[in-house]
């Protein structure tokens, strides 16, 4: 007659043990899965009412029509326009009016000044031109100094300002948000770009 050693009966016993923990645990998670599924597979109720998010838009907005816009007019000012404006030699508040055919106000972020002051002496003119009392200047209180991120916030958040840029990725970014229009250099002049027809200088 063969006697059992009593260690291996207990080693044997802790393995059954363990053996049916884990057969009872894979078991419960098949059937937590199983109605994971049927959750899944069951119709919504036609009636139900559906939840969706839509974008918000300002209330200035009527459709692509901006009613913020209007003379005297606010035009953000970008610094590759400073230097453009420099070689077409065209005083940049004079130009503007000609273009808009009213009073408007050049507006300088601390980030465009920060940009053309990393510049250097070379573009020691359109740092003059920036410092010129007509421009009028706005505090950056966000972190970084990236001008087109800058711009870009501002003409989101507040629908009185039109850029002025010749930067086509600046451009690109901007024609995506409604009710801004543009305002670039063609031909030795300022042109507009996206304003509605009883505002402004017509296309040419």
């Amino acid at each position: 007659m063969k006697f059992i050693n009593p260690a291996e009966h207990a080693i044997a016993g802790e393995m059954w043990k363990m053996y049916s923990s884990l057969i009872s645990s894979c078991l419960f998670c098949r059937k937590e899965k199983d109605r994971a599924k049927a959750k899944e597979k069951k119709k919504k109720d036609p009636s139900e009412l559906k939840e969706r998010e839509v974008t918000k838009y300002p209330s200035c907005l009527f459709f692509q029509y901006n009613t913020q816009l209007g003379p005297p007019y606010h035009i953000l000012v970008d610094t590759n326009f400073i230097n453009f404006s420099i070689k077409a030699k065209l005083d940049i508040v004079q130009s503007m009016m000609d273009c808009l055919y009213a009073k408007c106000i050049p507006y300088i972020t601390d980030c465009v000044m920060a940009e053309i002051e990393k510049l250097g002496m070379k573009y020691r003119v359109a740092l003059r031109i920036a410092k010129d009392p007509r421009f009028e200047r706005l505090p950056c209180t966000h972190k970084g100094t990236y001008a087109d991120d800058c711009l870009v916030q501002r003409v989101t958040q507040h629908k009185c300002y039109i850029l002025a840029t010749v930067d086509r990725d600046l451009k690109r970014r901007v024609r995506k948000i409604p009710g801004v229009p543009i305002m670039y250099i063609s031909n030795h002049r300022y042109n507009i770009e996206r304003m509605p027809d009883d505002y402004g200088a017509p296309r040419f």
